[in-house]
């Protein structure tokens, strides 16, 4: 009896240590977005304000950081404003969309300039994006650019023909797909393509 009574409060003791935990857990994963949002924008401003070029020198969020602000993302009729990335790859894709390494240079009269987010958080939003609407690129040196949502559509992951260059400016968005789904990767894509407005 006397074990019993033991293990059944260690049992007990356990459960609340989880639950706890798990509490905690809960509010400590938005408290870590809203501080890395607000370094993300202070390092955006910093690049700004030094029109620091995207190549590898900008000014990092957090001192080991491995990225840096590329550009901001802004899409008005769904009230989206992102800080970008450099690199779509690794932790950089947890605190905001990146810029896929090899893509075009923003502001480039040609070329196709690719950005990636989690379809989840970031890049939620692609999802309701239509044809004729609106996104809007600034790049390190303030500059808007201007694009037009051509079309969306949905392709293997393997199907890297949405990275390529192309020959006017085009702006490529991609995420995983389908939305909404418990887990992560899977081997189809979400992609809008958009195309430079004169």
């Amino acid at each position: 009896m006397f074990l019993r009574s033991v293990a059944g409060s260690l049992v007990t003791r356990c459960l609340v240590i989880a639950g706890v935990l798990c509490l905690a857990w809960g509010f400590y994963l938005p408290a870590k977005a809203r501080v890395g949002q607000v370094l993300l924008q202070f390092a955006w401003q910093q690049t700004l304000e030094h029109q620091t070029p995207d190549v590898g020198n900008g000014h990092r969020p957090w001192p080991w950081a491995d990225t840096w602000p590329v550009a901001r993302l802004r899409v008005p009729a769904y009230g989206i404003d992102q800080v970008v990335l450099a690199g779509a790859e690794g932790e950089s894709l947890a605190w905001a969309p990146g810029q896929v390494a090899g893509s075009a240079r923003l502001g480039s009269e040609v070329g196709n300039v690719a950005l990636a987010g989690h379809r989840d958080t970031h890049f939620s939003f692609l999802r309701h994006l239509q044809q004729g609407d609106e996104v809007i690129v600034i790049d390190s040196a303030g500059v808007e650019h201007r694009y037009q949502v051509e079309a969306t559509s949905i392709v293997d992951e393997t199907d890297v023909g949405v990275l390529e260059p192309a020959s006017r400016a085009v702006l490529t968005l991609v995420t995983c797909y389908p939305f909404d789904v418990i887990t992560p990767g899977g081997p189809l894509r979400y992609v809008v393509r958009a195309v430079a407005m004169v």
